[in-house]
């Protein structure tokens, strides 16, 4: 039994992640730490819980997060944008000497704290990052691969399109906009380069993706963790790559086009006698817009998939695996981000993740724990794919070309 804190706790991806906490009696007590004090008693009506109470968290001020968190055993962090909040709150984790997890796929910040694991294995504490879906479950299902499917790892291409969320606040936008101003790193033939998003080498690795249940798309380059991590811990592999896209295609279009004209500038401007940023015009307009275009596509519900192609040899003979986890029925990132986030905080409590310091979940999670608890979450929540089985499609192609599907 442990008391777990969730900072951001009320949003997008972190209201998720408190329900899905809120259904294990591995936790005696679940606190939504958060600055939107309307929004996360909102929740806690809706998940009726004893067990959860709320606690108003500045995660701009250290002093301020390590106060509220000392008397926890575990905090999940689900607060965005990571490059503006991770280092905050893990700094004052570390030196609060508590377990953490989150969900950053800020690649420049995730080679930015993994400089700390040492400062955290001192202080003894386990501070699993990236445990959402992309990075999280990638990794692990690419490590899933090296260590009970495949002989050897050649390559694993990452892909995932999502998009309808209720949800879509200034955190997810600036996340966007950063995803496409910075050098998008990528494993290829064995070397970490970088490449430009909208620069030709970025351009000559946009694809089209059948994604199971929601369709074909283009995807683009994403500057994700997964490309400097997972060759750390998967030996010999030749490729890494990351590539996603929102829907609907207009709304993401939308914001490339702003970015690409270069209106996310800092620096205030003078607008009729007021001082405005340029991004935080940029950022308004696409909220306001956002919903627009929903309507006028006729989007429906949320809907997402994350898919992941590991391809490498079985017996000397090529072999690819190709995991899809699809999301519809009304969900999206949020889930598809916060349940991955609660799994890891559980398999922490349980112990089942010793690793120390700082780490990426194909470091420290067993992927064979990790899919046993999906199961049993399953089991909780009742949910499956439409056979009724788990939403997590494997699908195994031979040498020759024989397609099975496997399940868990």
């Amino acid at each position: 039994m442990s008391r777990c804190i969730v900072l951001g706790g009320s949003g997008a991806v972190g209201r998720h992640a408190v329900k899905t906490l809120s259904q294990f009696k591995d936790v005696s007590e679940l606190v939504i730490g958060d600055i939107n004090l309307k929004e996360a008693n909102r929740l806690k009506s809706e998940i009726n819980s004893d067990k959860i109470s709320i606690l108003n968290v500045n995660v701009e001020d250290k002093d301020a997060v390590k106060k509220v968190i000392k008397d926890f055993d575990i905090v999940l962090n689900c607060t965005g944008p990571f490059y503006k909040f991770v280092p905050i709150i893990l700094k004052a984790v570390i030196e609060q000497g508590i377990n953490y997890v989150d969900i950053c796929d800020d690649f420049d910040v995730t080679l930015k704290i993994l400089e700390w694991d040492k400062e955290a294995k001192e202080a003894d504490i386990s501070a699993l990052i990236g445990m959402g879906s992309s990075p999280g479950v990638t990794n692990i299902l690419a490590k899933f691969c090296a260590d009970q499917l495949l002989d050897k790892v050649e390559s694993v291409d990452i892909y995932h399109a999502h998009g309808g969320e209720p949800l879509e606040g200034k955190g997810v936008i600036l996340h966007r906009i950063h995803c496409m101003i910075l050098k998008i790193p990528m494993f290829l033939d064995g070397e970490l380069k970088y490449v430009n998003y909208f620069g030709e080498d970025g351009i000559a690795l946009q694809e089209e993706v059948e994604f199971h249940k929601i369709g074909r798309y283009k995807v683009y380059p994403y500057p994700h963790p997964e490309q400097i991590t997972i060759p750390r811990y998967i030996k010999g592999i030749k490729r890494v790559t990351n590539k996603g896209t929102v829907l609907p295609e207009e709304y993401y279009n939308l914001i490339r086009d702003i970015v690409k004209i270069g209106l996310i500038g800092e620096e205030p401007i003078d607008v009729n006698g007021c001082k405005i940023k340029p991004i935080d015009f940029a950022i308004a307009y696409i909220i306001n817009e956002r919903d627009k275009i929903l309507k006028k596509v006729n989007f429906g519900e949320q809907r997402g998939c994350v898919k992941v192609v590991v391809r490498g040899f079985k017996k000397n003979n090529p072999h690819t695996y190709i995991f899809q986890l699809a999301s519809g029925g009304g969900q999206a990132m949020g889930e598809g981000t916060g349940i991955p986030a609660a799994m890891g905080t559980i398999l922490m409590i349980r112990k089942k993740i010793k690793e120390k310091g700082i780490f990426p979940p194909e470091r420290g999670v067993n992927p064979l724990n990790f899919l046993s608890l999906m199961q049993e979450l399953l089991k909780i929540k009742k949910i499956g794919d439409e056979s009724g089985g788990s939403p997590l499609i494997i699908e195994s192609i031979d040498h020759t070309g024989k397609i099975s599907r496997l399940t868990l």
